[in-house]
């Protein structure tokens, strides 16, 4: 038994198939495949049932992970330790996270470290899927993600809270709310603001977007889905529509908002956070950068965001006639 075969047996119980394992690990499948099967054979049991498309851990499997989550936790602090003896050795911090959060977040934060600490940051933007495979890889210690965007039984990591960033609606300059009937959305489905550009990014935060749509704008239609709220406020912008994103992303947009009008909802906030290893949150610099960021979350400031519209405020009241959700 080595090293390396525990952590491709610790990354094949956390991904569940030899295909995304593979791909955290950066290794060709056959080659996963036999490091499982050397484990196996130094140990003399199975420790996975192989399914279709999935492995699920034995008993002896289950007794092992626990053993393995401990001591490559322990390795990993002894050699981000150890780093630091290194003489005009940089501690180099890998951070992978949304390109809105690390833009608005990161780079105050990175000023306020202190600098006798010798760090360096490599930074790399991605989904948070993305995110997560990187840390599972190792190949980032620190990811920044909002915390609904991935399914919480898929995190094997700590997080930490580092800002609430408040859904908006943005929406063209040209749109009047004050000449409009305060009570009820427009009928037409051609109208400006009926029209809609949803972020389409995974199952449930598109429905939760779209049962949001529903609610305060029944006659609405999409008229462009994206991938990035970049392109989607651009197309605000733009005149196309309208859209609901968190505050944080138009930061992202080019130049400025001209043209652009934020107002505040009732859809709540995406809570973003850091996710890493735990044994990084005892480690100087590691944890002097978390803190860092969470200092610069409670500082960081939101674009202009106009008073929530009675529009959006009477379909709230609707949806809790007892008023138990109702907004002033």
């Amino acid at each position: 038994m080595n090293l390396h075969q525990l952590r491709v047996f610790l990354t094949v119980a956390q991904s569940l198939t030899l295909t995304r394992a593979s791909k955290r690990l950066g290794l060709a499948q056959p080659s996963v495949s036999n490091q499982l099967a050397g484990l196996e054979g130094s140990i003399g049991t199975r420790l996975f049932d192989r399914g279709h498309n999935r492995m699920v851990l034995t008993d002896a499997g289950r007794v092992l992970l626990r053993h393995a989550q401990s001591i490559l936790r322990e390795v990993d602090e002894a050699q981000a330790e150890l780093r630091e003896f290194a003489v005009g050795k940089r501690v180099i911090i890998r951070v992978a996270g949304l390109n809105s959060v690390i833009k608005a977040l990161l780079p105050n934060a990175l000023l306020s470290c202190d600098s006798s600490c010798g760090m360096e940051v490599d930074i790399e933007e991605a989904s948070p899927g993305e995110v997560l495979e990187m840390l599972y890889s190792r190949q980032a210690h620190i990811g920044l993600i909002a915390a609904d965007s991935v399914a919480q039984t898929s995190v094997g990591f700590p997080q930490v809270s580092i800002v609430e960033d408040p859904y908006v609606f943005a929406v063209p300059s040209s749109i009047d709310f004050d000449a409009m009937e305060v009570n009820s959305a427009p009928a037409d489905v051609g109208c400006l603001l009926n029209r809609c550009v949803l972020f389409n990014f995974g199952t449930q935060h598109t429905l939760q977007v779209q049962q949001w749509y529903q609610r305060v704008l029944p006659s609405h239609r999409i008229v462009a889905r994206c991938r990035t709220y970049e392109v989607a406020i651009e197309l605000v912008r733009a005149g196309l529509g309208v859209s609901l994103v968190p505050a944080l992303t138009t930061l992202l947009a080019r130049g400025s908002l001209d043209g652009i009008k934020l107002f505040a909802t009732d859809h709540g906030s995406r809570r973003i956070v850091a996710v890493l290893a735990d044994q990084y949150l005892r480690l100087t610099p590691y944890k002097q950068l978390i803190e860092a960021l969470q200092v610069a979350g409670r500082n960081v400031v939101l674009p202009p965001i106009l008073p929530m519209p009675r529009l959006i405020k009477s379909a709230s009241e609707a949806a809790h006639p007892l008023g138990a959700g109702a907004l002033p």
